[in-house]
């Protein structure tokens, strides 16, 4: 389902972007439509990646490292 949004744009920005939509031969609708969009998919890209991180965060990483032994530290 589609609804229709009403903008107010200062003129000179309208005359702009009239200009930016006829260059890439498509309507101002079109135009912002496929922007916003995008910056929607970024945006959950985002956010995807951060809860990604924040859980690996949370479980660690696990170095495989073993500690020596106290005297293999103070022998060199």
């Amino acid at each position: 389902m589609k609804s229709n949004v009403t903008l107010k744009l200062d003129s000179d920005l309208l005359r702009e972007v009239r200009i930016a939509a006829a260059e890439e031969g498509r309507s101002i609708s079109a135009l912002l439509t496929e922007r916003l969009e995008a910056m929607i998919r970024e945006r959950k890209a985002f956010d995807r990646a951060r809860r990604r991180a924040l859980t690996r965060v949370r479980e660690g990483l696990d170095l495989q490292w073993v500690p020596g032994s106290r005297a293999a530290l103070h022998d060199r």
